[in-house]
């Protein structure tokens, strides 16, 4: 069994096969997905889906290209939102200085407040990161994030990132990248950082694993991210499907 613990399922890109994605996920053994929402129309989406289908369950915050576009108002709705017991985590949130939509310090300024709002409700944090690897970190380490902790979402950093991140009780999860031939860092990850601290993820619909890169990812790709880190480490897919499964039942509290 595997889980799919970052996906976007309430992203436009589904919307004339959602049925059939769902299915072929399922038939892969992907027996649990973790629907993110980013911005209000996404966010209600996640909401609908964690209601309908028993399996699904909803990260909900606000995305850091969008900080610029956040009000007060729909912080406060996120907060409402987050008593849903489906709700399992505040996010994805951030920071990402490879658009220029928002500007680094409204960025900035909204992490922070998330990672207020995360420690509020007691919920993890999942983080989205690009190109701002040291302001992640030290904000992360300002705010004392390790009081929830959370998940470094398609971690695409250093091994010695990755521990530092590990030392604030943040998980560490891989995604499509690691099974790109060019893709040094993640191969590396996945080698070096012990399996009890690794989850697996699609990000889908972006991201799509080899050989599919390039067209649009689905949560039934998720085993090839299994079986690169397999790979990697010498052992079987079982063994890190065994694994990763047990790590996201237990850092998102599927099980209760």
């Amino acid at each position: 069994m595997f889980i799919d613990t970052h996906v976007h399922l309430n992203a436009d890109q589904y919307e004339e096969d959602l049925q059939q994605v769902i299915e072929r996920a399922i038939k892969a053994k992907v027996e649990k997905m973790v629907v993110v929402g980013f911005d209000r129309k996404t966010i209600e989406k996640a909401m609908e889906l964690a209601d309908e289908y028993e399996f699904i369950y909803a990260v909900i915050g606000w995305h850091p290209v969008d900080a610029i576009d956040c009000t007060p108002e729909d912080l406060e709705w996120i907060e409402q939102l987050a008593s849903h017991p489906k709700v399992v985590g505040i996010g994805e949130t951030g920071l990402d200085y490879y658009w220029d939509k928002s500007p680094k310090d409204v960025q900035q300024e909204l992490f922070r407040k998330q990672i207020h709002l995360a420690q509020k409700l007691k919920l993890p944090i999942i983080i989205h990161n690009r190109e701002a690897t040291g302001d992640v970190v030290k904000i992360l380490r300002e705010e004392n994030a390790a009081l929830v902790g959370g998940v470094m979402h398609c971690f695409s950093g250093s091994v010695e990132t990755a521990k530092e991140c590990i030392a604030m009780n943040f998980m560490i999860s891989l995604g499509g990248p690691v099974t790109f031939k060019n893709a040094r860092q993640p191969k590396e990850v996945a080698k070096e950082i012990p399996l009890e601290h690794l989850m697996i993820e699609t990000d889908a619909p972006y991201l799509a694993p080899h050989p599919y890169r390039g067209k649009r990812n689905e949560p039934s790709y998720v085993p090839l991210v299994a079986e690169e880190i397999a790979r990697q480490k010498e052992l079987t897919v079982e063994e890190v499907a065994k694994v990763t499964t047990s790590n996201a039942i237990k850092f998102f509290k599927l099980d209760e």
